[in-house]
């Protein structure tokens, strides 16, 4: 049963050292989210900048004091993404940023949330090669995200947020390579 279990983990390990390679690079991303039950939309334009991070560098030795991993080189790779976001409606710039994500095992971790500056975790698992599915839950709040490589030039990415089992607000994105 361990070796099985060690087999799937490094396919796993593998397909997302892939996932985050073919993800490096500059991308234009066009997202709308939809606010539950009222369906208020808002749309979003960002340039995200994504950089594949080899096993042992600073960034995820970092990342693993933060989560006090005992290892700090035991994230097998990682990707690095940078983001500037402008509403769309009304023109201006909504937000920027960094984060970091490393991976070991199953587990992906971050440096930061998405409405938190705590490092938190998630689960993943792959649906088929091109399509990375997560699970992250904290202060209550759920949020699943799926991101679909298509081709070399297009992500598609999904995200629902829930808390209490009711969905709150679902984010869809098509993103294209612009580098």
């Amino acid at each position: 049963m361990t070796s099985l279990l060690k087999i799937v983990q490094s396919t796993d390990e593998s397909q997302i050292s892939e996932f985050f390679r073919e993800s490096g690079g500059k991308w234009r991303s066009q997202r709308r989210y939809y606010t539950l039950p009222e369906g208020e939309t808002k749309e979003i334009e960002s340039i995200v900048t994504i950089n594949f991070l080899e096993q042992g560098c600073d960034e995820l030795q970092k990342l693993a004091q933060m989560h006090d991993l005992p290892d700090t080189g035991s994230l097998i790779c990682g990707a690095a993404v940078v983001w500037e976001s402008t509403d769309v409606s009304k023109t201006k710039k909504e937000s920027q940023g960094s984060t970091i994500f490393g991976v070991m095992g199953n587990i992906l971790y971050r440096d930061r949330g998405f409405a938190i500056s705590k490092p938190v975790t998630a689960q993943y698992y792959f649906s088929n090669p091109k399509t990375l599915c997560l699970r992250t839950e904290y202060n209550g709040s759920v949020f699943e995200e799926e991101l679909k490589l298509i081709g070399s030039k297009y992500r598609t990415r999904q995200t629902i947020i829930s808390r209490a089992g009711e969905q709150l607000m679902i984010g869809q994105y098509l993103e294209k390579r612009i580098d």
